[in-house]
């Protein structure tokens, strides 16, 4: 019998999407089949702290609170050694210090294999205006807005209702969707308390669709999904109860869309995911308007529950979420040893 990998799951962080970060970290560990994979458990708490454990599948619950039960605290020295005793990090962080290329640039500094997307295209994606620049440089086609830092003159050219929202966050965390010219600036207000730099989002009437992205040179997207969301706090949009509380959203794969505007959505899947220099995963998130396919934004690490969009949809596609997660091993693997074979 061959020699389990070592995988340590690191999760938590110290952004707003901590939790969520504990319910994907739980499917995950549930997941990874114990003949193949010997797991750690890394916890970044939300002031910073981290813990490691064993990653014993009963000892971490989303909904439990002693999570960190039998955790072993772990100084800013001890990181990196931590991380030398495994074979590759699957990181489970969602939001600022985590999927926003600190914790990938840690890991190449470390020489660790790491599930998905680089430094450069973690960073690049995490910021939903720069994001969209490059976008646009590549000919791919992006929802528009524009963009206000902290002291900046808050103005758009946008027809009511409009979102406005941090750059640099997500789970739909400080979004608000604008319906009079009165209410801009407070949503302003609470958006500026989650970073210095916002977006004024353009309001697209049209269907919201997700498409999964996985691979490395070559990657393959999924069936896309049509996202009807049920907010439970009387919002008519895809906001924070819509996408994680139970019944919040419904996904309809295929969308309610003509086989043309899947076959669009797909290519552009792929090709924002290519042009951001993304690897391992992604999911991608479009608006359909009138026959237009619109890129909104690109997850490098979406919810990653087995009832998440991402697992969903390519659970749809053929691939089950213990497949999943052993192919995004391999693709960090696989990176590694590609990479490792390059001169510095």
């Amino acid at each position: 019998m061959s020699r389990r990998l070592r995988v340590a799951v690191l999760m938590g962080g110290r952004s707003s999407e901590h939790e969520v970060s504990l319910a994907s970290a739980a499917s995950v560990l549930e997941t990874l089949d114990p003949e193949k994979y010997e797991t750690v458990r890394v916890e970044i708490g939300r002031d910073g702290r981290w813990e490691i454990g064993a990653g014993e599948r009963r000892e971490l619950s989303a909904a439990s609170g002693n999570a960190s039960r039998e955790l072993v605290p772990v100084n800013g020295a001890g990181v990196p050694a931590t991380f030398a005793e495994v074979d590759v990090v699957l990181p489970i962080l969602h939001g600022p210090f985590g999927e926003d290329g600190t914790v990938q640039g840690l890991l190449e500094l470390a020489g660790i294999p790491y599930v998905g997307a680089g430094v450069t295209a973690s960073g690049l994606c995490m910021d939903k205006d720069l994001f969209k620049s490059v976008m646009r440089d590549k000919g791919v086609p992006v929802t528009q807005s524009v963009t206000i830092r902290e002291g900046e003159r808050v103005e758009h050219p946008f027809d009511y209702p409009v979102f406005v929202k941090p750059a640099r966050l997500g789970s739909s965390v400080g979004v608000s969707k604008v319906r009079t010219p009165e209410d801009l600036q407070s949503a302003v207000d609470l958006a500026f308390e989650h970073d210095e730099k916002i977006l004024i989002e353009e309001f697209v009437d049209g269907v919201e669709v997700e498409c999964s992205v996985l691979g490395n040179r070559d990657p393959i997207s999924s069936l896309p999904g049509e996202i009807v969301s049920h907010g439970f706090e009387g919002a008519d949009w895809y906001d924070y109860s819509a996408k994680y509380d139970d019944g919040g959203m419904d996904l309809l794969v295929p969308p309610r869309l003509s086989e043309t505007q899947i076959d669009r959505v797909r290519d552009l899947a792929v090709r924002s995911f290519v042009a951001s220099e993304c690897e391992g995963m992604a999911r991608v998130d479009f608006f359909v308007r009138n026959g237009d396919v619109l890129v909104n934004e690109l997850n490098t690490i979406p919810g990653f529950t087995a009832t998440s969009v991402y697992a969903k949809l390519f659970e749809a596609s053929g691939i089950g979420y213990a497949e999943l997660v052993d192919r995004l091993i391999q693709l960090a693997l696989e990176r590694h040893e590609r990479r490792a074979r390059l001169r510095f």
